[in-house]
């Protein structure tokens, strides 16, 4: 899209954001049957990833899982785009943290110990990161891909930064996370993407060969962070709680693979429990192992 087009659709992009929550969320069943209806948005990909993932299950749930996740995709989607407006109480109430989660980064804050959050493209991570900064006392980073367009990457950033988040891009992270060692932050780390497969480590994930960012694993090694596992549950559609547990409290002294490991058997057991709310339109197994 053009700076043009850009600036032509960013008040109907805000005027999305500014509807009531109940015509918000009609307005997404409305994008549900455009998006999976009539257009049929990448439903190749989504019906593979799944039928690869879930071997024992029959055509007919397959189907049920790739309908509700197009009905989610298109929620998130919009959710994102409430990030332009929502309020700091709606933010919080929407996208809670239990006692548990606010417990542990309590604990860290206190012991002033920064740590590594680790999560993936479950649940809506974008709503998420603003709860986070709302709520807890640490200062968030979140490492992102800046985007090629760049009137919608400032865009990305201002809805992402509006509470208080703040990002790193992926290829300055380890400097800018040293630099930023005598703070006490939480660094959030998104291990579901696709990485090069000459420089992964590769695993066994829905039952398929599946590479995995080393450097979840390396740079954690190296600060010697306490690692945090992350998962954005849905609770019903518009409502989400953040659980969060200590992965690993000594990563210097863990094997090679195994932070690696741990965080990726965590996510599957997530995905295996509410599979249509992870993002199976992400081609994630593009890279076969040689």
């Amino acid at each position: 899209m053009s700076a043009i087009g850009f600036y032509v659709a960013l008040p109907f992009l805000y005027l999305i954001s500014l509807l009531p929550f109940p015509l918000f969320y009609l307005f997404s069943d409305f994008v549900y049957f455009l998006l999976y209806r009539v257009i049929g948005y990448r439903k190749k990909v989504v019906f593979e990833n799944l039928k690869n993932s879930f071997p024992e299950k029959s055509q007919r749930e397959l189907k049920e899982i790739e309908r509700k996740f197009y009905h989610y995709l298109c929620d998130l989607f919009l959710e994102t785009l409430k990030t332009l407006t929502i309020s700091k109480e709606q933010a919080i109430r929407r996208c809670a943290m239990n006692e548990n989660t606010r417990r542990i980064f309590r604990e860290l804050h206190d012991r002033k110990q920064s740590c590594i959050l680790v999560m993936g493209h479950y649940g809506n991570w974008e709503w998420a990161g603003s709860s986070f900064s709302l709520v807890n006392p640490q200062q968030l980073y979140v490492i992102y891909h800046p985007l090629s367009n760049k009137s919608f990457d400032k865009l990305m950033y201002q809805m992402r930064t509006r509470f208080g988040t703040k990002l790193y891009a992926m290829k300055d992270t380890m400097r800018e996370m040293i630099r930023n060692r005598s703070e006490v932050n939480a660094t959030a780390f998104i291990a579901d993407q696709t990485p090069s497969p000459d420089n992964a480590y590769w695993t066994t994930f829905l039952n398929q060969d599946t590479p995995v960012f080393w450097g979840t694993e390396k740079i954690a090694q190296k600060l010697n962070f306490p690692v945090v596992y992350v998962t954005v549950n849905r609770v019903k559609r518009g409502y989400y709680v953040v659980n969060t547990e200590y992965l690993v409290m000594d990563p210097k002294n863990t094997a090679e693979g195994e932070i690696s490991e741990l965080h990726t058997r965590k996510l599957e057991k997530d995905i295996i429990a509410q599979p249509e709310i992870w993002l199976w339109s992400h081609r994630r197994w593009k890279h076969k192992k040689k």
